[in-house]
């Protein structure tokens, strides 16, 4: 079965002809995901010629394998960010997101997008796990959220110590929201190009535009917003003040609606639950997912798919599974989303990403952000998002120990060879390695599809060496979240140049 989201098969992608993005444009915006989309047409809306420019198509990366999950509740985040941060901010975070539950509802309203309402839950199995979710509710009370109360029983097959809910949330098809999005920025006249890969901005100083060098030529504008969770571009070290994450997905299909709401659990491994209607109209999907993990991490990323089944199976043994899948996100150091200018004083090349997982509202509330930014607008809440305050420094312990871990990493990655040159016989099918089999740099070897790929398995952001994923058949760099497919070609990350070939 090939590892791809319940939503991607809904929604394949069409053939990519040649584009060339030449031209001068008042914007430029680099990611057609949930933050890209949605800031292209706030700002075509205004009046403003955007161009969007997309690595590989509409929804690649982060909002293509989400649970698509919108919701003011999210989980422990309130308690986290209420533990390094004042109640001011943490009432900023909430209105961000609510503001942006809103506007997704009425986007969805006017252009036909299925929107299904439903309570959110979070949820303890554990003594510990009801802990935190009564620090979540108290957080959630601090921050406004009033609606949040607490519920000790829950319609779900297995036992629960308690809850934290709140009503009338929401859930959908996130790639059918990109599609409108992108119909909508692309009628007020914006231009959308996909499979053009952004390999640098350069320029932009004084009253200069910048230049945005694609593979499909180079496109001038004043105003730059790179909207790929991670910056591609490495100033302002936003690399290093996040941890990239990968999260698994599974849907499977059942005789009835195995779930009424969007549950999570606030104990380890996590567990997400929610329903989807069936592509054929029948019956009910069950999308399961959680086991998140560090990306590159040293397991197997199929034995989390495998872990997840088995839970699932447990409780819900008729469950028929149609896909399976992972996505990628970033949690940032401080707990928020890091939206505005990539260094100090650069207010026309902007940054959004760092959404902790919480991407539908999050990304939204960046783009409502960043194009009020732009036009001239302001919101209140915005300013909890800024990259460069003070705000910045409660993340520093834990910026100290994710660069820590970056460190050891880099050295382990690099000696791991060393110990364990590989071995000299042939490669199974799926199968990955990194080998010493000559002077310098190691080697990445695996055999896909009957084909046997090498490169260099330093990765080209920072030199790190990359691992094999086992259940996405690429090559995952475990300092900032790089990744290559077999062949070396960059799919996501920080990385914008390929594994070199050998």
């Amino acid at each position: 079965m090939a590892l791809t989201s319940v939503w991607r098969d809904r929604h394949p992608v069409g053939p990519q002809g040649p584009a060339n993005v030449a031209g001068d444009w008042d914007v430029v915006v680099v990611g057609a995901g949930i933050t890209g989309l949605t800031t292209a047409a706030l700002l075509a809306r205004s009046g403003r010629s955007v161009l969007v420019v997309e690595a590989r198509h509409v929804g690649a990366g982060t909002t293509g394998g989400s649970t698509a999950k919108m919701s003011v509740q999210q989980g422990t985040q309130h308690a986290r960010i209420a533990r390094r941060h004042p109640v001011a901010v943490l009432r900023k975070y909430a209105d961000a997101n609510a503001e942006a539950l809103a506007w997704i509802a009425r986007f969805c309203d006017e252009h036909g997008v299925a929107l299904q309402r439903r309570p959110a839950y979070t949820y303890a199995t554990s003594a510990s796990g009801v802990r935190s979710v009564r620090s979540e509710l108290e957080a959630l009370h601090r921050a406004g959220v009033d609606r949040a109360t607490w519920v000790d029983d829950l319609p779900l097959p297995f036992r629960v110590r308690g809850a934290v809910m709140v009503p009338d949330q929401a859930q959908l098809d996130p790639l059918e929201l990109l599609e409108a999005l992108a119909a909508d920025a692309t009628r007020h006249g914006a231009t959308v190009v996909t499979g053009a890969r952004v390999h640098r901005v350069h320029g932009g100083h004084g009253s200069a535009p910048h230049d945005v060098v694609t593979d499909a030529g180079t496109a001038t504008a004043p105003t730059v917003v790179l909207a790929t969770n991670m910056p591609i571009l490495d100033r302002g070290g936003f690399f290093a003040r996040a941890k990239p994450m990968r999260s698994y997905g599974l849907a499977f299909r059942t005789d009835e609606q195995a779930v009424d709401g969007m549950y999570l659990s606030a104990d380890t491994p996590t567990r997400s639950l929610r329903d989807a209607p069936a592509p054929d109209g029948g019956g009910s999907l069950l999308l399961v997912g959680g086991d998140g993990h560090k990306t590159g991490a040293g397991t197997s990323e199929l034995s989390h798919l495998d872990g997840l089944r088995e839970w699932t199976l447990g409780y819900y043994p008729d469950a028929v599974e149609t896909h399976a899948w992972s996505a990628q996100d970033y949690v940032t150091h401080h707990g928020l989303p890091f939206v505005g200018p990539i260094l100090p004083g650069a207010d026309r090349l902007l940054v959004a990403g760092g959404y902790s997982k919480w991407g539908m509202t999050n990304g939204v509330a960046a783009a409502l952000a960043l194009a009020g930014r732009i036009l001239g607008g302001h919101q209140e809440w915005a300013s909890a998002f800024d990259p460069w305050s003070s705000r910045e420094l409660a993340g520093l312990p834990e910026t100290t120990r994710l660069n820590a871990e970056v460190a050891v990493e880099m050295t382990l990655g690099w000696l791991r060879p060393l110990r364990s040159p590989g071995s000299a016989s042939g490669l199974g099918e799926g199968e990955g390695e990194v080998r010493l089999d000559r002077v310098g740099t190691p080697t990445a070897v695996c055999r896909v599809d009957g084909t046997e790929h090498t490169a260099s398995a330093v990765c080209s952001h920072l030199g790190g060496v990359v691992r094999w994923n086992d259940a996405e058949r690429s090559w995952d760099c475990p300092l900032h979240g790089s990744r290559f497919g077999p062949d070396g070609q960059v799919l996501e990350g920080p990385a914008t140049c390929g594994l070199r070939r050998r």
